[in-house]
């Protein structure tokens, strides 16, 4: 029932317990716990959403860092700073 690494054993145990009250409770419900951190379905198209919103967010952070470090470096010269 669980695997010998602990960060699955909790979903199990709490799936267990949660169970075992609904038996006593005489409930028919029943809960199914899963120790996956996200759903991964097979929708290719959300996927790619994804991936070409990050990589646009990436290529926009890309093109605006360099133009920080210059400024900097040229803030730095108008004050004569020494850089310690």
């Amino acid at each position: 029932m669980c695997s010998p690494e602990p960060i699955n054993c909790f979903p199990v145990l709490v799936n267990i317990l949660s169970n075992t009250f609904l038996r006593l409770f005489n409930s028919t419900a029943r809960l199914r716990v899963w120790s996956q951190l996200f759903y991964m379905g097979e929708n290719t198209e959300l996927n790619n959403y994804i991936f070409f919103g990050l990589f646009t967010y990436l290529l926009v952070l890309a093109a605006g860092l360099p133009p920080l470090f210059a400024m900097n470096s040229v803030e730095d010269y108008k004050v004569k700073s020494t850089g310690c």
